[in-house]
């Protein structure tokens, strides 16, 4: 039987790049229609740093996993007129005077630099001045906290530091030679300033970080480069380099997001967001205010607790993911991990409401309710005065393709829900940035022309406003145990 004829392309041809916790993939795309060419992925490794604790990776099998993903691609990838990166958030790169990393990256879920975080706040003005100046109330996860905590710990890497990148700014520099970064990604280190859209040279300066030490910030539509000449690099020497962002507006960018649009990522953990044309300033710090990679900006929320923690009560109980049942009054927090939103970093999970008559789907159901709930909530501070009431939720991540997740997010937000076929969006929006620098295009609009975000819709259906309400209610009254748990 005769293979498929592989169509012809009808533009350009453009490289994203997804380069993630555990692996990085590389997706050739179309510019003129977003059909997928080619694609390769490969692993890389995490490590728990040599004392056990932490969560580490060494930068050059990065750019091996990115080598290997390429020649994956085969010929395609060789005729690209122009690639992108998306890459993890928050990670600390730091590089010698000849470009080697001096020690493996602290990754964005390496939580070791708590201490300095609470220290930084409160040096600093506290919650609020944080917020009204950097956009956002620092995580241990953010950049800052992790250089901090360097300087501590491990003074010798420190002075050896050269350089100081991103994960993506690491792998683009390696594609070019020179150190830059994207407003996008720059707003979740921590000392990118949000109100002046510059590095804060007093935070620099309270962490011991030069300012030489760190890329230079492009605009959006300017270019990082171009592909310079690399042995064993199966990228065309001269193609094109865009600035490239980090994951979560790559994955915005790769939905063609207009301000207002919600979206639910059902992950391991959850995330919420939507573009918005105003600068988030959230003191409590439940909303990140990121910036996009464009000119607006990402209010983000992140809860912990998703997927794998339902996943987990199904195990518990004997069933499969999607053996829920209606009905009953239990309630139940999947806390398993402590929870960022809300803040109870020392919670585990509770169980409140059993009858003789409960059953086993609907303690399930009861699991996916709590979940759902910490992260419609968090969705209601991330959406601003502009953002339509009734605009549907996309539902992107693992959890979308499942049916009860569905279903409980209908019936907890009382929106409609639209879930976009298109699955390795990082990837789709890295080659949306790439296709607008190539062809003079807003990425954003590129991405829409691709219909990313086309997929099966669902419609609203009334709220269950019993079931919101006993959440409400046992997450209030248990304030003190989660707490202490």
């Amino acid at each position: 039987m005769a293979a498929a004829a592989v169509p012809v392309p009808q533009g350009p041809l453009v490289v994203g790049v997804d380069s993630s916790t555990q692996s990085t993939k590389a997706l050739v795309v179309d510019s003129a229609t977003g059909a997928v060419v080619a694609r390769g992925q490969a692993p890389h490794t995490v490590g728990g740093g040599s004392d056990g604790t932490g969560k580490e990776s060494v930068p050059e099998q990065w750019w091996e996993a990115l080598t290997e993903a390429l020649r994956q691609c085969g010929t395609p990838a060789r005729e690209a007129a122009a690639v992108s990166v998306g890459g993890q958030q928050h990670g600390l790169v730091t590089l010698d005077a000849s470009g080697r990393s001096v020690r493996p990256a602290l990754l964005w879920n390496d939580v070791r630099s708590a201490p300095q975080r609470d220290r930084l706040i409160e040096e600093l003005g506290g919650p609020k001045a944080w917020a009204e100046r950097v956009g956002s109330v620092p995580a241990p996860a953010f950049t800052v906290t992790k250089w901090a905590w360097l300087m501590e710990n491990e003074p010798e890497a420190a002075r050896a530091t050269a350089a100081v990148r991103l994960p993506h700014d690491y792998l683009t520099e390696r594609l070019t030679g020179y150190g830059t970064t994207d407003r996008g990604d720059a707003s979740g280190t921590g000392w990118w300033a949000s109100a002046t859209e510059s590095y804060d040279e007093e935070i620099l300066d309270r962490v011991g970080l030069a300012p030489e030490l760190l890329p230079r910030v492009l605009r959006h539509g300017e270019a990082a480069g171009t592909v310079r000449e690399l042995p064993d690099l199966p990228l065309p020497t001269g193609a094109l380099v865009a600035t490239g962002t980090g994951d979560n507006m790559a994955a915005a960018l790769g939905l063609g997001l207009r301000p207002g649009q919600p979206v639910l990522s059902l992950g391991t953990s959850g995330t919420v967001y939507a573009v918005s044309a105003h600068r988030p300033t959230d003191p409590t710090g439940v909303v990140a205010g990121f910036a996009d990679t464009r000119d607006a900006w990402l209010p983000l929320a992140c809860t912990l607790n998703c997927t794998l923690a339902v996943d987990r009560i199904a195990a518990l109980l004997g069933r499969d993911r999607e053996a829920v049942e209606p009905g009953g009054s239990a309630v139940l927090l999947p806390f398993l991990d402590g929870e960022r939103t809300p803040h109870l970093p020392h919670a585990s999970g509770l169980l409140h409401g059993l009858r003789h008559d409960t059953t086993p789907g609907q303690v399930l159901q009861a699991a996916y309710d709590g979940a759902v709930f910490a992260l419609l909530t968090a969705l209601e501070q991330v959406l601003d005065a502009d953002a339509s009431p009734d605009a549907p939720l996309l539902l992107i991540g693992g959890g979308a393709k499942g049916t009860a997740w569905r279903e409980t997010v209908r019936r907890l937000s009382g929106r409609p829900v639209q879930v976009p076929r298109a699955e390795e969006l990082v990837a789709l929006g890295a080659a949306a940035q790439a296709a607008g620098l190539v062809l003079g295009e807003d990425p954003a609009a590129v991405a829409r022309r691709w219909s990313t975000a086309e997929g099966p819709s669902y419609g609203p259906v009334p709220r269950d406003e019993a079931a919101l309400e006993r959440l409400s209610r046992v997450l209030a009254d248990a304030d003190g145990l989660l707490r202490h748990a």
